[in-house]
Parts: structure tokens; sequence; C-alpha cells
């Protein structure tokens, strides 16, 4: 079973390749010669993907996978070059506070590029292989659930190259990793190999090659496609919520969810029935937001 849909799976990108097939997207970096760097379009392309298959409702799953022998060298300099803010003609001191603003708004755009990621109701699985890099760990924190190969690392570049990671490192690896661990990465620029990254739970788990990787990260989508798509992002919204608060506000969230989302008569009745009749569940699919509204 394929999806066509003439928004997003007919279009070409510069920076990925898009399948869905049995309600999994799959979502492949393309460009293993440029080592997969994360040049202007890529920072358009990815937000325009993820939020068409999440208003869409295109799939149940997305896995982001990549090509050649590294999954993402990280921000391409020339995104940095393209700036006015960082430019070395900006002679205009009276309009240092403009330039200014500038970076400061079109910084906060950059990081909604993977905030899609939280605000979509599709669960996002990432694969990576060799190096995921400076604003590629960023793009990983993002994801639901990571996986990797034996030769993986990950590096938190920026500061090796004199800066601040700002596009989502912090933010979310304090959420995923020990704090202590967290400094130590963004201080010393040290590579955080595969095993490491197993241990400490950045990765859920590693693999002797790519091909084994993406094999079984299929198998953990095809599993999360078959279950209620209602119910999944129910979960991820519970999951996402508990980030910086307290359990009661948990709590809050999840009753007030159920008590709007949860019907007992309809996905619940039929992951019960299929059990009962020794078959796979069919659920409905989510309903496509734009449509809902009207727009």
């Amino acid at each position: 079973e394929s999806i066509m849909s003439d928004t997003i799976l007919d279009k070409k990108f510069e920076c990925f390749d898009l399948e869905i097939e049995n309600k999994i997207a799959k979502l492949t970096l393309n460009r293993p010669e440029k080592l997969n760097s994360m040049i202007r379009s890529f920072w358009d392309e990815l937000p325009e993907i993820i939020t068409a298959i999440d208003q869409d409702a295109l799939a149940r799953v997305i896995v982001i996978s990549s090509t050649g022998k590294h999954f993402s060298a990280g921000m391409d300099l020339s995104v940095f070059s393209q700036n006015d803010v960082t430019s070395s003609d900006n002679k205009n001191k009276k309009e240092e506070g403009r330039f200014r603003g500038s970076f400061y708004k079109n910084l906060l755009k950059l990081q909604e590029t993977f905030s899609c990621i939280d605000n979509s109701r599709i669960p996002v699985l990432m694969a990576m292989q060799g190096g995921c890099i400076g604003g590629a760990v960023d793009f990983a924190s993002a994801s639901d659930m990571r996986y990797c190969t034996e030769d993986a690392f990950f590096c938190i570049q920026e500061i090796n190259i004199g800066m601040t990671a700002d596009v989502g490192t912090f933010p979310r690896l304090p959420h995923l990793l020990p704090m202590g661990l967290v400094k130590e990465l963004a201080f010393t620029g040290r590579r955080l190999f595969s095993k490491e990254a197993k241990e400490i739970g950045l990765v859920n788990n590693v693999f002797s090659s790519q091909e084994e990787m993406l094999r079984e990260v299929m198998l953990i989508a095809k599993e999360i496609a078959k279950k209620s798509p209602l119910a999944i992002w129910g979960s991820k919204e519970a999951i996402n919520y508990t980030r910086g608060r307290t359990i009661e506000e948990g709590l809050n969230q999840i009753a007030l969810w159920q008590s709007g989302m949860y019907n007992p008569q309809v996905d619940m009745k039929e992951a019960l029935s299929s059990q009962m009749e020794d078959k796979e569940p069919e659920f409905e699919d989510l309903y496509p937001l734009k449509k809902e509204f009207g727009l």
C-alpha cells in the first residue's frame, strides 16, 4: 500500500528523499558526497516534510536515516556566511541592533526546524551511522527514539569552532543524559561513541551494520504502525509534556487528554475484539488537521 500526495511526495527536495509505504514514512538524507551537511535548504525542507506528514496524516511513523559514511556533519558553514549579523561587512554600528534583532529571529526559525518533530503527532525514529556532529546532535535529540551503528559517534562540535550550540542540544539533552555528562560533552567537544551512547541511554540500541540497523528499526516502526494512532499521539503528548513539569502537572495533563480523547467503544473495542479473534486490529488513521478546520 502506497500513499500518493500531490502536496509532498511528488516534490523534489535537495536534502532528502521521501517515501511513504504501509503507513511508514522513510525520510533519508541524500547528500553523502557533502557528508549530509545542513545547508540552507535543509532548514526549510525538514519542517515542510514533517509538518505535511503530520497535518495530512500521511503516515503513522516517520523513520529518518542517512546515506554514506556519516549521518550528518551538522550545519553547513554557508548558513553562517549568508547571515548579515556575522558578516564583517557590517560597518554601520548605528544599525547593529537591527542586525542583532534579525539574527535572534532567524535563530528562532532555525530552532523551529527541530521543534516540528516535538510538535508532530507522529513518532519519529532516527537511525544513525558514522558521525552525528554539531547540528546533527540537535537533530537527534529532538527525535523520539534513536538507534545507531557500532561506528557511530556524537560530537557537540560547536565548542570546537568557538561557539555555543544553539539549535536544540541544550534544552533537550539534559532530559536524556546526566547533567554532568552533558556539560562534559559540551565543554570538551569530545566524541561520544556508540558503546557509551547505549550505556547512558542516548540510543536505544546499537547495530553492527547500517543494513541490520535499518532492518530492525523498520520492524519497530511496523509494530508502532499497528497500534492505535490516537493512543500513540496521546502517549507522545503525555511523555513530552512531563519535561520541566511536576508529576502533578503531568497527571492533570493526561487526565484532561483522556477526558477529551478516550472512547472505549472505538480503539479499545477494536483492540480487544481483535485479540479475541486472534487477528491484527485495524485502527482508523488520525484525521488531517487542515481538513478538520476547513483551511
